[in-house]
């Protein structure tokens, strides 16, 4: 009962910080924009750099808002099988299916990502005009799926326990 608790404090806390997070990246992408868009076209003087700048919140604000979907299962879905088929077993036994191949599609696309991660550290590219370095940006791909396979992993464990519960209930 204890670890259960900690899991959902824990759970509760990768929420509350995603959030915020994704706040503030959202914000931060509005406020260059603005400025950009001040600077260029009621002061005329656009500002160099400013569109390589936004580039980092926002690859941070896309694969984090991926994840964050993971997280609240707000996938987008066709659930054209949900209108053929009507049996709750089997409704979750498709659901389970789906868990795997995604967490399956996850694991390889963050086994990917982490040799292209440990290829943009060795490598520490820099942007061409302010000098920052791509890693930062690029790590994001890395970390956000492993985010996205460990949600991923929990509801397929969800499914998993679905199932059991509805195979034992029919005998």
């Amino acid at each position: 009962m204890v670890l259960k608790k900690l899991a959902k404090s824990m759970w509760s806390l990768a929420y509350a910080v995603q959030g915020v997070v994704l706040t503030f990246l959202m914000l931060s992408v509005t406020v260059i924009v603005f400025i950009q868009v001040i600077l260029r076209y009621v002061l005329h003087a656009p500002l160099m750099g400013i569109e390589e700048l936004v580039l980092f919140p926002a690859i941070w604000l896309y694969m984090l808002g991926g994840a964050n979907a993971s997280l609240e299962r707000n996938h987008i879905q066709c659930n054209v099988i949900t209108v053929y088929v009507k049996n709750p077993v089997a409704l979750s036994l498709l659901n389970l299916l789906k868990s795997t191949i995604s967490l399956s599609v996850c694991l390889w696309l963050a086994y990917w990502a982490y040799k292209y991660f440990m290829y943009s550290l060795k490598v520490w590219k820099l942007s061409n005009l302010l000098y920052i370095p791509l890693f930062f940006g690029e790590s994001s791909l890395f970390i956000c799926l492993m985010l996205m396979s460990i949600y991923t992993s929990v509801e397929l464990c969800d499914h998993l326990i679905k199932v059991r519960s509805l195979l034992r209930e029919r005998g």
